[in-house]
């Protein structure tokens, strides 16, 4: 079963709370701690509503209130909840398409993962904020191999549902070839599979891979390939394999490889909050032996650790 760790609020009411939220913040110091209780309390569709009612009783939008007085990572989680998923995850490929340097990895988390719905919303949300096309800017900030497989995987055109024997042998063998051959060829039939099979038709592809070679699909990737496209493909199959470990995985790194890699925490547990947060917690605590609930603990800290522990919401065990 398949669980967030953030639900629609009962007793909602979202007048009383865009009041609450106005005090916090015209005050003389900004109240964190009503924003956490509210804006980590309610789900994204509830925070729209707070934001509609906001608006109407103040004459101020809510996110630029929160950006002027808020800062560091804080105002960023604190943003973020307020973005729906389409325009989170546009606001975030954005952001690594157009910084300073390409964030690959940002890419290769949202795109690996997106079903074909979420991949069209966001680059409508994409096109809508930012005036650009998703598929342009992709094609103009990456390159190579790198830059194919995220371009396929931005048509949003997997297939879905459908799962052959046949050719599942078939893909298995072409797949065994691109890692033996490396040619320019192989590497486009092999993310050509990756990027349009159904995940149940590449679950029995993975398996006839193993059938045929005596490998793992992953081990042989990081055999064969480097570099960020061998990042993609391998997260494309992690993904298919089962998202909340993938995620688990992921923010594993994000702590612990790069002394705490903020971006990619707070991304990832914004746009999991209300998908697989809770198994991904579950992932966490079976892979690693410490809770992420710990974990966050541990390397944040002030109203920045509050929130993110606020999204992640802990049991007793995980403290």
């Amino acid at each position: 079963q398949i669980q967030g760790t953030i639900f629609p609020a009962p007793n909602f009411n979202p007048i009383m709370d865009a009041q609450l939220l106005g005090g916090a913040l015209q005050g003389i110091s900004c109240e964190k701690d009503v924003l956490i209780d509210i804006l980590t309390q309610r789900c994204n569709s509830q925070r729209l509503m707070i934001a509609e009612a906001y608006r109407d009783m103040y004459g101020r939008d809510l996110i630029t209130d929160l950006k002027e007085n808020l800062s560091h990572h804080f105002k960023e989680v604190m943003v973020g909840l307020m973005y729906p998923p389409a325009s989170y995850d546009a606001h975030e490929l954005w952001h690594a398409l157009k910084g300073a340097d390409t964030e690959e990895k940002c890419l290769i988390d949202i795109l690996a993962s997106r079903s074909n719905m979420e991949i069209f919303q966001m680059k409508e949300a994409y096109l809508m904020q930012y005036n650009n096309d998703l598929q342009q800017d992709i094609d103009s900030e990456t390159s190579g191999h790198f830059r194919d497989t995220l371009m396929n995987l931005a048509q949003g055109t997997r297939m879905e549902g459908y799962a052959d024997p046949f050719t599942a042998a078939q893909d298995a063998m072409i797949l065994w070839e691109a890692c033996q051959q490396k040619t320019g060829e192989h590497k486009n039939m092999l993310q050509m599979i990756l990027c349009n099979k159904s995940y149940q038709q590449l679950w029995m592809v993975f398996q006839e891979f193993q059938n045929i070679s005596g490998q793992d699909i992953v081990d042989a990737i990081n055999e064969c390939y480097d570099g960020y496209f061998q990042e993609l493909l391998v997260a494309i199959v992690l993904c298919v394999r089962d998202k909340p470990s993938y995620f688990a995985y992921r923010l594993y790194n994000a702590i612990h490889d790069f002394g705490f890699h903020n971006k990619t925490v707070i991304r990832i547990l914004i746009a999991r909050s209300e998908i697989d947060l809770m198994n991904i917690r579950q992932r966490y605590k079976e892979r690693y032996g410490k809770s992420l609930f710990h974990d966050i603990k541990h390397f944040a800290s002030g109203h920045y650790e509050s929130a993110l522990l606020a999204i992640c919401a802990g049991d007793a065990e995980d403290y």
